[in-house]
């Protein structure tokens, strides 16, 4: 019995009447700052996922240009003998046998896979001596020089441009 009225003195002591409902209160802006922090969360979660799907079709268009540089190595007739006219672009994919230059227009690009494709040009630019050092003779041999416009494209119409410049010997 003693300790029950002491219970009583330490109620009447500390908590008074118009604290009432005190927890319900602190209990509802808790849980508003909770549902904020989520709100806040799956927000920066949403960007970053569009953030990584943007890279990953950069990535796509950069690799689809670099084919487009493999796929000039692989057809020599845009670097060839068929084109040594300073200024004149050969565009690819070319696919025509024999070699026909398409010079006018760049031609809708090769499809490498649903969401990937590609196309350029190759342009001459001089002919020069060999570099020092190349093993050849510059009184029997040619540098000629060409620009390379590697295009490649991905889905969302992004695209990504890479320009090499190169040479070949030649006569």
């Amino acid at each position: 019995m003693e300790m029950n009225r002491q219970e009583k003195i330490m109620k009447e002591k500390y908590l008074p009447e118009n604290e009432k409902g005190s927890i319900t209160v602190l209990a509802v802006v808790l849980l508003m700052l909770l549902t904020l922090l989520g709100i806040a969360a799956t927000t920066t979660s949403s960007i970053e996922v569009r953030i990584a799907g943007n890279e990953l079709r950069h990535k796509l268009a950069f690799y689809s240009a670099e084919a487009a540089k493999g796929w000039v190595i692989w057809n020599p007739d845009l670097y060839g003998s068929l084109n040594i006219t300073p200024g004149t672009q050969h565009y690819f994919p070319n696919d025509t046998d024999p070699y026909d230059p398409q010079t006018s227009v760049l031609p809708a690009p090769e499809t490498l896979n649903s969401n990937q494709s590609f196309n350029g040009s190759v342009g001459y630019g001089s002919s020069v001596d060999p570099p020092r050092g190349s093993g050849y003779e510059a009184t029997e041999y040619r540098a000629h020089r060409y620009t390379m416009t590697c295009n490649g494209y991905s889905s969302h119409n992004t695209s990504m441009q890479i320009e090499i410049g190169f040479y070949r010997i030649g006569f």
